[in-house]
């Protein structure tokens, strides 16, 4: 598949991947607040595989198809927009960054059946790793769909 194909496939891939595991993380939420342990575990470890796809299929787009160079918004994007857009973006790499850590120690214990240490990690965890899917849908819809530079890096 050429570079152009790529270029345009990938960043609808990953922000895709983010809205599941999103969706997936409410679900597992909504799942263990009506008790139902096993179908939070199906779900939450289904959230951690998606995640953890996205984070494969992100990190082979921005290395190996754009060669490293950054996508930027276009020049004429407003203030309004690019002043809370770096704020998202800047919050959302330095949490996105412990998700992996966090959810690995969380599903750890949860797996170990140690529930105690695995709710005290839930409740860190969570509404870190949501917050970084959801904001990684909104940094998609901005950086791509709102004000997409006219040619994206490694198309």
């Amino acid at each position: 598949m050429d570079s152009l194909v790529l270029g345009v496939i990938y960043p609808h891939l990953n922000a895709s991947l983010n809205a599941l595991a999103t969706v997936l993380l409410v679900t597992g939420w909504i799942l263990i607040k009506k008790g139902r342990e096993q179908a939070h575990k199906n779900v939450m470890l289904a959230s951690f595989v998606v995640s953890t796809l996205f984070l494969m299929s992100y990190l082979y787009y921005h290395i190996v198809v754009t060669g490293g160079e950054p996508v930027r918004l276009r020049e004429d994007t407003p203030n309004a927009v690019r002043y809370p857009y770096y704020f998202i973006l800047f919050s959302h790499i330095i949490l996105a960054i412990s998700v992996p850590i966090l959810a690995i120690g969380t599903i750890r214990h949860g797996l170990k059946d140690n529930r105690e240490r695995h709710r005290k990690w839930a409740r860190i965890t969570f509404p870190i790793w949501l917050y970084v899917s959801v904001t990684g849908v909104i940094v998609y819809i901005i950086l791509y769909l709102l004000y997409a530079p006219d040619v994206l890096p490694g198309s």
